[in-house]
């Protein structure tokens, strides 16, 4: 057998073990855009605030594709899927056949629509390339913008705080960290970041640059001209897939995949950002773009390719991070419609240093936000991953001394 692997992240890392360790005469093909080896995304952001060094990202040795009798295939991207004759052809024109190919080329950056977006000194922030140029960049920058509240937003806004620039966080939303917390979170968050120097806008967006070569200034649809001489663009990935036949494969946002990983094509797998599998939350396909789940999606995907048939129960998604003096644990649907099919309890303020959203679908626990006093999160976790209907009043979930092993 033939297992093509697009992408050489954590998703088609995982699944190149796993087919290894099942099948030990596997041929094995690895294609990575990246001529890096592979890394950890998430840790990019450490080398941006300078805690780490980029030689500390790889996730795999040197030696790791001869270890594993891996062919790689890399400085490539694929350019075209063709499922009829079961190749890929790679940017140089090659073509490679599979048996089976799994599909885990990530995401690339949300593009921003600007005029003089094209001006040095503007990035995104998405690979150890990109953070490279970044670092090369701050010895002649002092103000820097940062364009998106997102998890990606507040990291750029936060390590190069750090590394003492002058920093601004443009949001298009009302708050920071829109998609992981709800509005009372997301007030505290925002006033936190504000507390600590980060200079905040929300319900703003850029227009334009300005510059002569190099960005001097962005210009807002508020009418607002800002100074800076580097920006950072945050504003959300989307699963690169433009090598994919949409009409051939069903595509929603991410490719559709079934509880084996597998598209609506045979031997077509897809894992990562690349995929789009059942929400345990929602209970609808839904995208969740985090490491630990391109993980665990990578090593399904590897194992039915294999020919071990397992199955993935569907994907949460949930964040736990360290906001300046904040913890904050997020999970699974935070800040559902206005409906009557959701309920939302809270508890706590700032007064009280703590904060306790629950989300509520019938008796079943369907999303969480808290900040501090997070240390039993993990079983809130597994009541909404394992769908355990909850028996006691609500009220006794909010208390902040309540003890979740009741529950267990």
């Amino acid at each position: 057998m033939k297992h093509v692997i697009i992408g050489n992240g954590i998703a088609g890392v995982n699944a190149a073990d796993t087919i290894r360790s099942l099948d030990p005469h596997a041929d094995i093909v690895m294609i990575g855009d990246e001529n890096f080896p592979p890394y950890s995304r998430p840790m990019i952001c450490n080398v941006l605030e300078g805690s780490q060094n980029h030689i500390n990202l790889p996730i795999r040795p040197k030696e790791y594709y001869r270890e594993m009798a891996i062919e790689p295939a890399i400085g490539q991207r694929v350019d075209r899927l063709d499922i009829d004759a079961k190749r890929v052809r790679l940017s140089d024109g090659s073509w490679i056949g599979y048996d089976t190919v799994l599909i885990a080329s990530g995401a690339d950056p949300r593009p921003l629509k600007a005029d003089g977006v094209h001006l040095d000194n503007i990035f995104y922030m998405r690979t150890e390339s990109h953070v490279q140029q970044q670092v090369d960049a701050l010895a002649n920058a002092r103000r820097a913008l940062v364009l998106g509240g997102g998890l990606v937003g507040f990291k750029a806004a936060y390590g190069l705080l750090k590394r003492g620039l002058d920093v601004t966080m443009l949001i298009t939303s009302a708050y920071p960290l829109s998609m992981q917390v709800d509005p009372p979170a997301g007030k505290w968050l925002l006033d936190e970041l504000l507390a600590h120097g980060l200079q905040v806008q929300v319900d703003i967006s850029v227009v334009g640059f300005n510059g002569n070569g190099s960005v001097r200034s962005a210009a807002t649809d508020t009418g607002i001209e800002i100074p800076c001489d580097m920006v950072i663009i945050g504003k959300g990935v989307l699963p690169a897939l433009s090598f994919v036949p949409k009409d051939r494969i069903e595509i929603d946002l991410g490719i559709v995949v079934d509880d084996h990983m597998q598209s609506s094509v045979p031997s077509v797998y897809a894992a990562g950002d690349a995929a789009e599998s059942v929400d345990i939350a929602r209970q609808t396909p839904w995208v969740n773009a985090i490491w630990p789940e391109a993980a665990a999606q990578g090593r399904i995907a590897g194992a039915n390719m294999a020919g071990r048939p397992v199955t993935y129960p569907g994907s949460l998604s949930r964040n736990v991070m360290r906001v300046f003096d904040l913890d904050v644990m997020t999970m699974g649907y935070t800040d559902p419609e206005d409906t009557d099919e959701y309920r939302v309890f809270r508890s706590g303020s700032r007064s009280q240093n703590y904060y306790r959203s629950l989300v509520f679908r019938d008796d079943l626990l369907v999303g969480a936000v808290l900040i501090n006093r997070i240390e039993q999160g993990g079983i809130l976790r597994a009541l909404i991953e394992n769908r355990i209907p909850i028996g006691i009043p609500v009220q006794d979930l909010l208390s902040p001394s309540f003890n979740f092993s009741r529950l267990l």
